[in-house]
């Protein structure tokens, strides 16, 4: 956006809750043109268009508007003002809390976050992800939701194992180890499910309900992965072709890149996943260090892919590729952050261009 354009913009930056929203209006120099807090159902919804197009006719200013959240509380409201027709953005709350701090008296409440998303805006709107509610979009959400549910479902099951180990020493002793390779797979679970040892009965009912509970959460994630599977080869997605690239960690990536068009090449998603190089240069020393910052759960899954290529069952060519980076004098670790990079083209291109995954010779 032009400076011009900024000019003949209004800001409204909505702050949004369960039961009520807050938006703020401001003008391109900062002023603020009106206040207001809404409900949450539709009638409240237009009448904050209602105040924003009466606004929009006494300043003669565009509106703009910015949610601190588009897809949980505040999706009733981001859909209905998107159905009105005004361009939105979602502002990471992060950038609020950071313009927040810097104040010489940091408050908080709705009519300063509110105002806080609004000056966010002023200063980054370029740079802040336009929201919108096609069907790429809402695959990646959906997506994104079945990946949180499945990995709280994981967490939970690594916390059933370790319980679970106690409970079979406490009646078995260390014996129950020599009974089944994997004392947690499908056929130890029937097992323990049905045998009665002389025991305490207490112990006995307390093991019944964990090995129940772990057959279930292990269904409700096969559950889980069919639904994603389902999901991405309704929407068409390709990304599971992808060498190292399985259902899960498919999903996982879908979910948070969204729309793959918002980023205009490879380096800028590299950039969102925190996989491109931080410079760290003084003077005549020029230095390059990873970084901590962008998103690390999608971070997490370039990292996973990368491994997978150099497992003993990888991807040849990714094998050459990091290989090579060990040859110019870089250490494994180092080797292995290039190749992390690398295969954020390859995934980059693959969602831009719906295209399967093809392994060069």
């Amino acid at each position: 956006m032009t400076t011009q354009e900024k000019q003949r913009t209004l800001f409204v930056g909505i702050d949004v809750h369960k039961d009520t929203h807050t938006a703020v209006g401001l003008s391109p120099f900062g002023e603020k043109l009106f206040e207001l807090t809404v409900g949450n159902y539709q009638k409240d919804f237009d009448s904050l268009s209602t105040r924003i197009r009466e606004v929009e006719s006494e300043s003669l200013l565009s509106p703009y508007i910015g949610l601190e959240d588009c897809h949980g509380y505040g999706e009733r409201i981001a859909v209905a003002l998107y159905a009105h027709g005004y361009p939105m953005v979602h502002v990471p709350p992060i950038l609020v809390d950071h313009a927040r701090k810097r104040q010489t008296h940091p408050e908080k409440n709705d009519s300063l976050d509110a105002l806080g998303v609004a000056k966010v805006m002023m200063n980054s709107l370029d740079n802040l992800p336009a929201f919108s509610i096609a069907e790429s979009d809402t695959s990646a959400k959906y997506l994104k939701e079945l990946s949180h549910d499945r990995a709280f479902l994981v967490e939970e099951c690594t916390r059933l194992k370790n319980q679970l180990h106690l409970a079979l020493h406490r009646i078995y002793n260390t014996e129950y180890r020599t009974y089944f390779k994997n004392p947690f797979s499908p056929k130890a679970l029937q097992h323990w499910a049905k045998v009665h040892p002389q025991c305490d009965s207490f112990l006995l009912r307390r093991l019944k309900r964990k090995v129940k509970r772990m057959q279930q959460l292990r269904d409700d994630i096969h559950e889980l992965e069919k639904d994603m599977q389902t999901l991405m080869d309704e929407a068409g997605y390709t990304l599971t072709t992808a060498s190292g690239c399985g259902t899960v960690l498919a999903a996982s990536i879908i979910g948070e890149v969204g729309d793959i068009h918002r980023f205009k090449s490879p380096a800028a998603l590299a950039k969102y996943a925190g996989c491109a190089p931080r410079e760290c240069s003084s003077g005549k020393s020029t230095r390059y260090r990873k970084t901590r910052s962008g998103n690390r759960t999608l971070n997490c899954a370039f990292h996973r892919m990368a491994l997978s290529q150099i497992s003993r069952t990888g991807n040849p060519v990714g094998l050459r590729y990091w290989k090579k980076k060990v040859s110019e004098g870089k250490s494994k670790s180092q080797a292995l952050v290039c190749l992390r990079r690398h295969m954020v083209n390859v995934v980059y291109m693959m969602l831009k261009h719906s295209s399967v995954y093809r392994c060069p010779q």
